[in-house]
């Protein structure tokens, strides 16, 4: 008997058919559980209750994003701690970055970050973690909700406008310029002048109100 004819007369067998099925029914089953903890599991520590619940967090960049054009604005959009810091639209990377943070809990239970001092002293370097992460991706965070393509450059100031405008040539992304955004500013900033990149839709509501007041008069 050939290979090939043992292997069909085991396999097409009642009970092994049955077993066989069963098992990957429960193999099915289990990958379905899985991937739906999973995804809970990501989701949940996606919040910005989850990311504050450190006080290393909670009363340092916390009570500094609260400050920030990120908390309050006239639209009505919040980015969460994840909208900045974790790639969640791409899972591989996001489950990556979930392993790679596990670090943190090391810091946590080390009392490396307890105090306002020590997370002053580390700040610098923690940081530059981050810029150095966002550059690699492009900045893939921030374009997520500042679509380059919808940005009507017009309203933009000259400096921002002329930067904005050689992106593409000279490989400067967005984190290149805008660090201390949405928490304190601990770079060595570029001396130019703040209005250079004021918000544009702020400078266009102001253009509205000029046109009104022009017209009224």
């Amino acid at each position: 008997m050939s290979l090939f004819d043992r292997f069909k007369r085991t396999f097409t067998r009642p009970r092994t058919l049955i077993g066989g099925l069963a098992f990957a029914a429960l193999f099915f089953a289990g990958g379905l559980a899985f991937s739906g903890a999973l995804a809970s599991f990501t989701e949940y520590t996606n919040r910005m209750e989850f990311c504050i619940s450190c006080h290393e967090m909670e009363s340092t960049v916390y009570q500094e994003y609260q400050k920030s054009v990120h908390y309050v604005t006239r639209v009505g959009a919040r980015p969460r701690c994840a909208d900045c810091h974790v790639p969640y639209r791409d899972w591989p990377r996001m489950i990556w970055h979930k392993v790679g943070a596990t670090k943190e809990l090391f810091f946590h239970m080390t009392g490396k970050l307890d105090t306002r001092e020590k997370f002053e002293a580390h700040r610098l370097e923690l940081a530059e973690n981050v810029w150095a992460r966002m550059k690699a991706g492009d900045s893939e965070a921030c374009r997520n909700c500042h679509k380059v393509e919808s940005w009507d450059l017009s309203l933009q100031r000259p400096r921002a406008r002329g930067q904005h405008e050689s992106m593409a040539q000279t490989g400067e992304t967005c984190i290149d310029c805008h660090k201390g955004i949405a928490h304190k500013a601990v770079h060595e900033p570029e001396k130019a002048e703040e209005e250079d990149f004021e918000d544009p839709f702020l400078m266009e509501e102001e253009k509205n109100d000029q046109n009104q007041g022009n017209e009224s008069n």
